[in-house]
């Protein structure tokens, strides 16, 4: 992996200020999700957003060079978000609860963990590079670890588990896997790991 590569954990809204990287990712975020994958997801000048990108979440980006090369988004599972009718939380637990139209709502066994010590990373995307998604996914651990969180859920395709797998962490499904109009998509957990178990290189 090429020196120059950053992973960086940016959190609002502590790294505002760095918010032109935020920005850099959000439009890394259109151009996987809308421009190559034809998701119908909420898109305006040039990037990708939604209720989740709030300020309170932590956004994992990988960059070189200035230019975005990969990243995520992470939200604790406890925060509520929004004042209307509707209280947003994560998305795995809102398409449980049958709030988001267009995701399945058959998408876990049994309700989502409410958990300070539990987050959600979605809207992971990356350049199919050599190890990128591994520094990403460690990153993600690292810093989670560091915050004394304990467990970490996952939305994506079933080959995010089975890359989960592969990669030294232990996913366990929350429920099976389901499709809508976007493809199949998996929910699944993994226990934070201490950095000292990763796998060495």
């Amino acid at each position: 992996m090429d020196c120059a590569l950053r992973v960086e954990i940016l959190v609002l809204p502590f790294d505002v200020g760095r918010f032109d990287l935020v920005a850099k990712f959000l439009e890394f975020r259109k151009k996987v999700f809308v421009d190559q994958m034809c998701w119908p997801l909420h898109h305006a000048e040039g990037i990708e957003f939604e209720q989740y990108d709030t300020f309170d979440t932590a956004y994992v980006i990988a960059h070189e060079n200035g230019e975005v090369v990969g990243g995520a988004r992470l939200k604790r599972t406890d925060k509520l978000h929004g004042r209307g009718k509707v209280r947003y939380s994560y998305m795995i637990r809102d398409a449980h609860l049958g709030l988001l139209p267009g995701m399945p709502d058959d998408l876990c066994y049994r309700a989502p963990p409410v958990d300070p010590g539990c987050w959600e990373l979605t809207r992971f995307a990356a350049l199919p590079r050599p190890r990128l998604a591994e520094r990403i996914l460690e990153a993600v651990n690292d810093y989670l670890h560091r915050i004394g969180a304990h467990e970490c859920l996952f939305l994506g395709p079933p080959a995010f588990l089975r890359m989960a797998a592969r990669l030294g962490w232990t996913p366990k499904p929350l429920g099976d896997v389901v499709s809508n109009d976007d493809g199949r998509f998996l929910a699944f957990a993994c226990p934070v790991r201490t950095p000292a178990a990763a796998p060495m290189h």
